[in-house]
């Protein structure tokens, strides 16, 4: 490996940058932070361009793992000093290897689901901690997509991918406007469930057993307008308390789960 001992060294200004989604669209590349999601990435087949490695780091059984398997492919990887790492890594969770992937790009044309399937929406989602944490809710309750609807935070931030634990790779995921998911799900014949702290039905008294899409709104503003009338069954999560909503990726665990336990009956 080639050694970087340089903080103003080209490739780590470019490769930092990459925190940033305006130079992740204009790089067309994006950073995965931490042994487990890299090996997530290579599993789910976004094989990483460059990985940068302090060896004084690796430590842990994950990042041995992960550095063996970038080793097996045509990854380039560069070491580097632990200073140079530090200004790497996100956050406060050195591993000793960080990667940097061709950007993905998910569309609903991509999507291959099965007869009945169980699909999450997330329209205008700001926050990638919340996009990251609902992937991972999704990926553990067997979910068959996920699909963004005009994200306001591209899924790719390394906040998403961090709080996805990597899951982002292996879950299919599509990324469009709200009128294409909307008309897309009619055309898959799929039943639409917008939750909504005002729904007229309790989130356990529909049929989640037959093709599903269970919508989630903006932590600020809900769902839009386009998810209400006959579009879709408005269902509520009943709140005893003072608070008025949930946080999103805890509603959207509650849903998934409860739509799990009505297919696994």
């Amino acid at each position: 490996m080639s050694i970087i001992t340089s903080l103003q060294n080209p490739r780590i200004k470019d490769a930092v940058r990459l925190r940033d989604r305006r130079h992740r669209e204009k790089q067309g590349r994006i950073l995965i932070d931490g042994a487990r999601e890299i090996r997530r990435a290579i599993l789910g087949g976004c094989r990483p361009l460059e990985a940068f490695v302090c060896p004084a780091l690796c430590h842990g059984d994950d990042a041995q793992q992960a550095l063996a398997e970038l080793r097996s492919g045509e990854t380039e990887l560069i070491e580097v000093t632990e200073p140079v790492f530090e200004k790497l890594a996100f956050g406060n969770r050195s591993e000793g290897v960080l990667a940097v992937a061709e950007m993905p790009h998910p569309t609903l044309a991509t999507l291959k689901l099965p007869e009945k399937p169980l699909i999450a929406i997330l329209e205008d989602v700001e926050k990638p901690g919340n996009v990251g944490a609902v992937l991972r809710s999704a990926d553990a309750a067997g979910l068959d997509a996920v699909v963004l609807a005009d994200p306001r935070t591209d899924p790719f931030n390394p906040n998403a991918i961090r709080a996805s634990l990597g899951t982002i790779f292996s879950m299919p995921l599509a990324v469009a406007t709200a009128d294409e998911t909307l008309a897309w799900l009619r055309q898959q014949q799929i039943n639409v469930f917008a939750a909504r702290v005002e729904g007229a039905v309790c989130y356990t008294e529909v049929d989640y057993r037959g093709p599903a899409a269970v919508v989630l709104g903006s932590e600020a503003n809900g769902l839009s307008d386009l998810w209400s009338g006959s579009q879709a069954t408005a269902i509520r999560l009943p709140m005893l308390g003072i608070a008025d909503s949930l946080n999103v990726s805890v509603a959207a665990g509650v849903l998934f789960y409860e739509a799990r336990r009505q297919r696994s009956a």
